[in-house]
């Protein structure tokens, strides 16, 4: 693929599915946005560990990996070579992000598609990883809104169930899978600035429940989706999708740790909406927003149903919110373009096919 071309056009109704992973698989860690291992090497070296530990991964470290975040700010192009020489690698099964940031929509234009399809590998990550992950799904791979080596790796072993799902995801595919609420969950990390806080969580609470705001039956479609903040990047660059990819695609959206407001989600709804989006998908998923209050999570949802089922006529499209993924721990492992089930009556969300072979 040539510099600064579009991956758009390369849209395949079934993804390619990368092979599972097994133990003594080799991962590559890279920092496509901020250099955040070179600001909190404990935290990044305690993700690595869990990778090794708990895993059984070998960890191999691209150069954008610890490179300082100065430096990594002021050279997207090196960014981009390590993602498209990991992807080049045949001795690398797995690429997981070190942690999201703000500006890896930049190293798009220097991202080669095609040699990630000509071997197809796990990518895993969120938040500004979303750049990444909705590109080279775009472009026909099966790519993973999951955890991070800094922010959901190395925080891990404090929620008993999530490395097993990673595990059913990951290395332990089947036919189909159910996504279950995570028993607990928190909000944030204790601080970074302290060694001794490497793998620790802020305080643990009770899954307080999924909120199924709207719509009745069975509705399927291929998984699409990540960080509202960063997916507002993307829109009108020549990276994002054409209107037909969203037919059929059940969407997930989840915000930052910068909590954006109820309405300012809205807005970004609203644009979704004059894009014909809420017209072509099957679904609408939303992740549990981090930062917020009870108040704040209500009025959220209010405003998400008033935005889909009266600005846009769609009272009949189902939509369920605060969902295990996204900014707050543990999170679920999502695999875009992977297809999907959302059962209103049943009150389940599983996949209908492995997301690796």
């Amino acid at each position: 693929m040539s510099e600064g071309s579009s991956p758009v056009a390369a849209v395949v109704a079934a993804p390619l599915v990368p092979l599972r992973l097994h133990a003594g698989d080799t991962v590559a860690v890279v920092s496509t946005s901020w250099g955040g291992p070179s600001v909190f090497p404990h935290v990044f070296e305690r993700g690595l560990d869990v990778l090794r530990r708990r895993f059984g991964l070998n960890v191999r470290e691209m150069p954008s990996a610890r490179r300082a975040a100065r430096e990594l700010d002021a050279d997207p192009r090196a960014r981009a070579d390590d993602m498209n020489a990991a992807f080049a690698d045949p001795s690398v099964r797995a690429i997981v992000s070190s942690i999201g940031g703000v500006d890896s929509v930049r190293i798009l234009p220097f991202l080669d598609p095609s040699v990630a399809l000509a071997d197809p590998k796990v990518l895993i990550g969120y938040s500004d990883t979303s750049t990444q992950l909705a590109f080279y799904n775009l472009a026909g791979l099966v790519t993973f809104n999951g955890p991070a080596v800094m922010a959901g790796f190395a925080q891990i072993e404090a929620f008993p169930g999530a490395i097993d799902h990673v595990r059913s995801l990951l290395f332990e595919p089947a036919p189909t899978y159910e996504y279950r609420p995570f028993a607990s969950w928190v909000d944030g990390y204790a601080n970074w600035s302290d060694p001794a806080n490497a793998g620790a969580v802020g305080e643990v609470r009770a899954h307080d429940g999924w909120r199924w705001l709207q719509g009745a039956g069975v509705a399927r479609g291929r998984l699409f989706g990540g960080c509202g903040e960063v997916l507002e990047m993307m829109k009108g660059t020549r990276f994002w999708p054409a209107p037909s990819f969203w037919n059929g695609r059940l969407f997930f959206i989840e915000t930052s740790e910068d909590a954006p407001t109820p309405d300012t989600v809205s807005y970004w709804l609203r644009n979704y909406g004059m894009q014909g989006v809420f017209d072509r998908i099957s679904g609408l998923l939303v992740g549990r927003a981090r930062g917020y209050s009870d108040e704040a999570k209500a009025r959220l949802d209010e405003l998400v149903v008033r935005v889909v089922a009266d600005e846009f006529g769609r009272p009949d499209l189902p939509i369920v919110s605060n969902l295990d993924f996204g900014h707050t721990d543990p999170q679920w492992v999502l695999p875009l373009g992977v297809l999907a089930e959302v059962d209103a009556g049943a009150r389940t969300i599983r996949l209908l096919e492995p997301a690796v072979r």
